[in-house]
């Protein structure tokens, strides 16, 4: 790496700080570049050098193995988090939370992303995976996404040439760098705004364990089915392995109940989908991301 960039660097970070689910060894090389030029210097010393490296924002969609991962993670949360509105835009940098970019619509009297109010993760991460809740996606809101490629070169694609579709999208087929996102909404009445979101929100608090650690939803949702529905029919709410389980709350998830390992989490996912596919003949997908070093 160059020498600016080895002084942003720690070595053997561990990833359990700064994933959701507290879950993850070291990883080699933990960099978090300050600006879009410096993004570009760290993609393209990391490629010139060869080094596996991977983009991370609020760490919400992964499990890390328990041996970490070996190359580099560049972080963008904390210096790629901007807001702005723009008349009916509103322009929001990659590592900012979809609560503060959907506040921020409220705020300035803009419908349509209320239902991105609680979804957990950062606008990069809701790019890659067309985040999703209570009936609105992104590809409903989003304008155009502004991108790096691993030349260091940037481009901004309209939202209808993103490919997104349920729990995918270009930046995932093209492993592209998210930059920022525009999102085009409508004139709305901010008291009415504010009680959409409020609704959602606690629909959300009252049917998911958001008091332990997780990774969100941890399966997608089969054609013609609900996975939690699924897994609870297989009687399998509350099934424990090691320091992870099955939400009693929500089937749907699996969370951390304690000290999990990753490989607590990938077991138990394991054994959940071989006995819903016993039960039903269904082959459950996992929404979440495990990354890192193969245990």
């Amino acid at each position: 790496m160059d020498g600016w960039i080895k002084d942003h660097v720690i070595e053997d970070y561990p990833m359990k700080e700064v994933t959701s689910f507290q879950i993850g060894g070291p990883v080699d090389y933990f960099i978090e570049p300050r600006g879009e030029e410096e993004l570009k210097d760290v993609i393209v010393s990391v490629e010139r050098d060869e080094m596996p490296w991977m983009i991370m924002g609020k760490g919400t969609n992964m499990v890390v193995s328990d041996k970490g991962i070996r190359g580099a993670v560049i972080r963008l949360e904390n210096y790629f988090s901007d807001v702005r509105v723009d008349g009916t835009r509103v322009v929001a940098q990659s590592g900012a939370s979809m609560k503060k970019v959907a506040e921020a619509a409220r705020d300035a009297s803009l419908t349509g992303l209320e239902f991105a109010h609680g979804i957990p993760g950062a606008v990069g991460g809701a790019m890659t995976m067309n985040a999703g809740a209570y009936g609105g996606e992104m590809k409903d809101v989003v304008e155009s996404v502004k991108v790096m490629h691993h030349d260091g070169t940037t481009e901004v694609i309209p939202g209808d040439q993103m490919n997104f579709r349920y729990r995918n999208s270009r930046v995932y087929d093209e492993k592209l760098v998210v930059l920022e996102a525009t999102f085009l909404l409508q004139p709305g009445e901010q008291t009415a705004i504010q009680s959409q979101m409020d609704d959602l929100w606690n629909r959300r608090v009252s049917k998911q364990p958001l008091e332990y650690p997780s990774a969100g939803s941890t399966f997608k949702r089969p054609v013609g089915y609900y996975a939690g529905q699924l897994i609870d029919q297989a009687g399998l709410r509350g099934l424990k392995h090691g320091g992870a389980q099955v939400s009693q709350k929500h089937c749907g998830f699996v969370i951390n109940c304690g000290d999990a390992t990753c490989k607590d989490v990938v077991e138990l996912i394991r054994m959940v989908q071989e006995a819903v596919y016993e039960k039903h003949g269904v082959e459950l997908e996992t929404e979440v991301k495990v990354l890192g070093e193969t245990e």
